[in-house]
């Protein structure tokens, strides 16, 4: 496997690994599972509730800082990073 294709290969992993994490909390707590998440408090919240206004969110945001700093190490594993001048 090139050099490239190994890297490519990574980065489609992490993305689909981001989208997998992004799919179960948004859509599937959010929405699908919204009713038996119900039963679950947070903080007076019902969890499924929580999920679908601001859980969500927040996994997203993380997501975003997860995203960024693997993609960083990937970078510099493969020698692809930007030079810190």
């Amino acid at each position: 496997m090139s050099k490239n294709s190994s890297y490519w290969s990574a980065n489609l992993k992490l993305v689909g690994l981001c989208m997998a994490i992004w799919f179960v909390v948004s859509y599937l707590f959010g929405i699908i599972l919204v009713e038996p998440l119900n039963n679950v408090s947070i903080g007076g919240y019902k969890l499924g509730f929580w999920f679908a206004q601001q859980g969500s969110i927040y996994v997203f945001v993380a997501l975003i800082f997860f995203y960024a700093n693997r993609m960083g190490k990937l970078d510099r594993e493969h020698d692809v990073h930007e030079d810190d001048d």
